[in-house]
């Protein structure tokens, strides 16, 4: 039976969190370079736990190693820029995740690169194959297919005679378009009705509430740092619609989502810096394999669920890792 934890939530805790990460030394530091999706409020967590696993590799802030961190705000368009911000400062190595990696493989091929997630690299064109990448990038791959699965079961569990499911996700966003069409394929395999709704910027949110409006009994959403981003302002919007949602990230559920299965983040942003160690110690990116995450982790916000009128099995919550109420 997995770990059950009762958490009361900060909201905002992790926006506070410093990055002491410059420079009038970092000419003289080896320099890592942090392409982030989200903002210091939704993706901060990750950024820390990254930075401590270093340190525990004794890669000292200030002493020998400094980080250039840019956020891109939810805004998948920024990350060419903010790659570019980074070209003329030197970095030794970058890490970044999801469409991030396509975009600074592209500005910036000469650098070695680790991403903190991504959805088929090898489909995709990031690396050769999963044993030997073969360029200048390497990382840790989500197998989208298997949460799409998982994600439908832990609804059906929630939501009592489920049988239309809306699925929502960016359109910029090729990855979240991709696992769109898993969940779509698996919700019809199970003999569910299916409504899909496509964003492409916050101000699409209202609109796509809308048009779900009696068509779905519950709503699964596609991995995107926008909807992440503005977690508060969706999840206040699903609420108002009654639709109960799942999540593969679980700052969305902290905001306010019902429920969230997938890796456990953190842990794969401390093995990314695993990845960096190697790497500034003179492994060659081409030559360490893609690995996929070990721990994943399922979430349950008790206080949405009230809200929703929903009841959630003992059973269930016995699974969980962590409940919020």
């Amino acid at each position: 039976m997995r770990r059950r934890e009762f958490i009361t939530l900060l909201g905002g805790a992790a926006a506070g969190w410093p990055l002491a990460a410059r420079a009038q030394q970092s000419g003289k530091l080896t320099t890592i370079g942090l392409v982030v999706g989200g903002t210091p409020s939704s993706h901060g967590q990750l950024v820390a736990a990254f930075v401590q696993r270093l340190r525990e590799l004794d890669w000292i802030e200030g002493r020998n190693v400094a980080f250039e961190v840019r956020w891109a705000e939810g805004r998948m368009e920024r990350f060419a820029e903010l790659a570019a911000q980074l070209v003329p400062l030197k970095i030794d190595v970058i890490v970044t995740a999801g469409l991030g990696v396509a975009a600074l493989k592209q500005a910036i091929p000469f650098i070695p690169i680790v991403f903190a997630g991504a959805s088929d690299p090898v489909g995709s064109g990031l690396v050769a194959t999963l044993g030997r990448p073969g360029g200048n990038v390497t990382g840790l791959s989500f197998q989208q297919t298997d949460f799409a699965g998982k994600r439908l079961e832990l609804l059906r569990e929630v939501v009592p005679g489920l049988r239309r499911l809306a699925i929502l996700g960016n359109v910029n966003a090729p990855t979240a378009m991709h696992e769109m069409g898993l969940v779509q394929a698996t919700a019809r395999t199970h003999g569910l009705e299916v409504a899909t709704s496509e964003i492409r910027r916050v101000e699409d949110f209202t609109a796509a509430f809308e048009a779900l409006k009696g068509r779905a009994d519950a709503l699964d959403v596609c991995t995107d740092g926008l909807i992440t981003t503005n977690s508060i302002q969706f999840n206040n919007l699903a609420l108002a619609a009654q639709l109960p949602t799942i999540y593969v990230f679980r700052e969305d559920v902290a905001a306010g989502g019902l429920m969230s299965y997938g890796p456990n983040f953190p842990d794969v942003y401390r093995r990314a810096a695993e990845y960096v160690d190697k790497i500034l110690r003179g492994t060659k990116p081409a030559d360490i394999p893609v690995e996929q995450p070990t721990k994943f982790e399922l979430i349950i916000n008790l206080i949405t669920a009230r809200a929703l009128g929903l009841t959630v099995s003992p059973t269930l919550l016995a699974r969980a890792d962590e409940v919020i109420e």
